[in-house]
């Protein structure tokens, strides 16, 4: 393809130095590149380069030499070749748009988030096409079961790189590897991009019924049938059914539902003990994506007529219609479904 970088020395850049972007640098450098890391605030740029560490994010955790950091969008993005974005979703617009001008013509732009955008709907990698006005064939979303900590601890895992380039996807993947992180291509953008979005949601629910002090039994009957429901989603928007069964789905699903890493898990946790939905927010000091997806993907299911019960729940938590305890499988379950579904 040949829009794609070539003939000039590789560049490896990262934007958003949180635990997921400092995380995903890791990965990279761990691969044996060079990367650069952007990070907004100087401080925390010259504790990565000069400390090897992110004591907001990663405490405990040594990054590598090859990894170095600064806060200043045109130096890290001169000459890039592939540039991984990890900004919260509903910050990326603003942030693109202070990035586009310094991003070459030729570079591959990755998106490591799981968000879809408000006001527009639009999903992660069509904000990166509409606003750096690019070829989609230059644009790649990597997703999969991938809480940053233990990756960071550098605990072996998957992830899926899709593009509608297959040559794109690949040429990620080949960067996005090492002894404990392999990298697996698709040109399923749809689905893989929504497989990390809606399992967000699910999880809320998950911690919101773990919080309530439910057992394995009910949380197991909310994630089979938020499985469903996700996978039902993502086909009416052109998904392919076997993306969300995979990596992209079933796997970042169970990953996210059942570990007390996962921000989506705490803060339905947090619902549930009885916190309102402002003290979560105000509790977290990460983005937990899920909380802010609810809405925006009621509304695109409303579009396509898809019936979302689970999400429309954590929705009536989140605006205090529905107590916490009331969400329970038997009420995300319609009773004329087949019990094998």
């Amino acid at each position: 393809m040949s829009n794609l970088p070539s003939g000039r020395p590789e560049k490896i850049v990262v934007l958003g130095a949180g635990s997921w972007g400092t995380t995903f640098a890791k990965v990279l450098a761990d691969g044996g590149r060079p990367v650069t890391l952007w990070a907004r605030r100087p401080e925390l740029a010259h504790e990565i380069t000069i400390s090897k560490r992110n004591s907001d994010y990663l405490p405990g955790i040594n990054l590598p030499r090859n990894l170095r950091s600064s806060p200043f969008l045109d130096e890290v993005l001169r000459d890039a070749t592939q540039v991984y974005v990890s900004v919260p979703s509903q910050v990326l617009r603003a942030n693109l748009e202070d990035a586009a001008s310094h991003i070459p013509d030729d570079a591959i732009v990755v998106s490591l988030m799981k968000g879809v955008e408000r006001g527009t709907l639009l999903r992660m990698s069509q904000v990166i096409e509409q606003t750096l006005s690019i070829d989609p064939a230059r644009i790649a979303v990597a997703s999969g079961p991938n809480l940053a900590l233990e990756i960071a601890k550098q605990q072996p895992t998957a992830a899926v790189v899709s593009s509608s380039s297959m040559v794109t996807a690949h040429a990620v993947a080949v960067v996005a590897s090492n002894p404990y992180f392999r990298s697996f291509v698709n040109t399923d953008v749809i689905g893989t991009e929504f497989g990390g979005v809606l399992k967000n949601l699910v999880a809320v629910a998950i911690g919101i019924v773990d919080g309530v002090g439910y057992g394995e039994n009910t949380k197991a009957s909310i994630i089979t049938r938020g499985l469903a429901e996700m996978t039902e989603f993502a086909v009416a928007y052109g998904a392919r059914p076997e993306t969300l069964a995979g990596l992209a789905g079933l796997g970042d699903l169970i990953a996210t539902c059942e570990s007390s890493l996962s921000r989506n898990n705490t803060a339905g946790r947090l619902l549930g003990q009885g916190y309102s939905f402002s003290d979560v927010v105000n509790t977290m000091q990460q983005t937990a994506e899920g909380l802010a997806s609810v809405a925006p993907i009621l509304e695109l299911a409303a579009a396509r007529g898809v019936s979302m019960p689970i999400a429309e729940q954590v929705r009536q938590v989140l605006d205090g219609t529905l107590a916490p305890r009331d969400l329970a499988p038997h009420l995300t379950t319609d009773s004329d479904t087949p019990q094998g579904e």
